[in-house]
């Protein structure tokens, strides 16, 4: 079952609501009866909701799968920190194997076909003296690394050696390329925001100052706008809604009742 995408429902609601109360306030302004003052406001709104439905849709999906993409990858590469080397290895080898190469582990690193491939996975960027220890240790021949990312200074190590690099995106499209991701994966949920502390923070005692400028910016509009009473029903709600945060809202620091 898809998640309802609120937001996108919060904006397409939003915009046609705006553009509603604008559209009857500049016909009514022009002497129009209000059944079709109300009728082409009610059209010309849900022409503007239905353009926002299609320009949003689109692009909000392909940012949901790059956010899935990314986080997908970034649990990948904090399996591979955490895991046991040895298991790091034998998932690499049987990556490198479905992705149709010779590939084999030999003491401490992986041979696929004749480079010599150096598994270094850690939470911090790869630092040039680790980098140079491996260049110490294992030669600098058809060598490869791979690693989640490697410092500036390691980046030109290596290169000015001509070793090859393989990063956490590269390793992250051979597991997924063939379809042999690791499972089940250590902390492959991260930790994410819930609701509770989504509403927490929003009617936290800081919310207050936001709310209460908005409504009375809301409220001196409706002195000058054709139609007032959309933003004098906003500006009350908002004015009211920040005297509430700011006598009953959660503490900012601890989320605890004031």
């Amino acid at each position: 079952m898809k998640k309802i995408d609120f937001t996108l429902i919060a904006d397409v609601v939003f915009y046609g609501a705006a553009v509603w109360f604008l559209s009857i306030g500049i016909l009514r302004y022009f002497r129009m009866a209000l059944w079709l003052s109300a009728l082409l406001a009610s059209l010309i709104a849900l022409s503007a909701a239905g353009a926002v439905f299609l320009l949003s849709y689109h692009s909000r999906r392909k940012r949901r799968l790059s956010r899935k993409e990314s986080e997908a990858r970034e649990s990948l590469m904090l399996h591979l920190a955490l895991e046991k080397e040895e298991r790091v290895r034998a998932a690499l080898v049987t990556a490198f194997l479905a992705d149709q190469k010779e590939a084999h582990c030999q003491d401490d690193v992986l041979l696929v076909g004749d480079a010599l491939c150096v598994p270094r996975f850690t939470m911090q960027p790869l630092s040039a003296d680790e980098t140079a220890r491996i260049l110490r240790a294992y030669g600098r021949e058809k060598l490869t690394i791979l690693c989640n990312a490697l410092t500036p200074e390691a980046e030109k190590l290596a290169a000015s050696f001509g070793v090859r690099v393989m990063r956490k995106d590269d390793i992250f499209a051979l597991f997924t390329r063939t379809e042999t991701t690791p499972s089940p994966l250590i902390l492959a949920e991260l930790p994410r925001k819930s609701i509770k502390r989504t509403f927490r923070r929003i009617v936290s005692k800081k919310s207050a100052r936001p709310f209460f400028v908005s409504g009375i910016l809301l409220l001196i509009m409706s002195l000058f706008t054709f139609f007032p009473i959309y933003y004098l029903i906003s500006g009350c709600v908002l004015t009211s809604l920040a005297i509430l945060v700011r006598f009953f809202g959660f503490s900012a620091e601890n989320g605890d009742y004031a």
